[in-house]
């Protein structure tokens, strides 16, 4: 059951004036978001789980700063994702490039037919796309999975990293390309059928802007 704007508002507030029980709704509210987004970044679970803990931590340290007109969920993603993108500074993966930024793909110069690069990635299994989602840079990486794993809209995007939607595209637009550059068999693999689509399927597929 997805909870109401009010019924969250209603925990928030309740929280503020000292109600455990309230923060405890809004943590099993949102925990497999929060989650999921740390997965996404780390690729360890249980670094996840603990960035995920730390997440609410820091949500309930700062929760008298949370603006009400905001959704609370891309406040609370806004958190869990710049302190992951924190973490991978300090554990400074060896396999990124910082002369090599990508961020994704042919989102706004896509053609009607998806590329071979594009249908490779469709192929990709949830851990394997996690292994190509590791290759990119952190912020990079983070608008890959709020767009695709999140179905977030450019503007949100935007609102949740404090940037413009131009940036945004921007990123994604070179995700995509770094993300096809590093599968080297995506000319010899057929576009898939087509079925319900994963965020990995459909970050494969031309969509048309927000």
């Amino acid at each position: 059951m997805v909870e109401s704007p009010l019924e969250i508002l209603d925990w928030v507030v309740a929280t503020l004036a000292g109600d455990q029980d309230a923060f405890a709704q809004l943590v099993l509210a949102y925990q497999d978001d929060v989650y999921n987004l740390c997965y996404r970044m780390l690729g360890d679970r249980i670094e996840a789980e603990d960035a995920s803990q730390e997440s609410f931590l820091r949500a309930y340290r700062n929760l008298g700063s949370f603006n009400r007109e905001r959704s609370f969920k891309t406040w609370l993603l806004s958190i869990a994702s710049h302190h992951c993108i924190d973490r991978l500074r300090r554990r400074r993966i060896s396999f990124i490039s910082l002369e090599d930024e990508p961020s994704a793909g042919s989102l706004a110069l896509a053609s009607d037919e998806p590329s071979p690069e594009q249908a490779a990635i469709a192929h990709e299994t949830s851990e394997e796309f996690q292994q190509l989602l590791a290759q990119l840079p952190e912020d990079y990486r983070l608008v890959v999975i709020l767009r695709y794993w999140y179905d977030y809209s450019y503007r949100e995007i935007a609102e949740l990293q404090g940037e413009s939607v131009s940036a945004v595209k921007s990123k994604l637009f070179r995700a995509r390309r770094r993300l096809a550059e590093v599968h080297p068999d995506a000319s010899r693999k057929e576009a898939p059928k087509q079925r319900a689509r994963s965020p990995e399927e459909r970050l494969s597929i031309p969509e048309e802007g927000d």
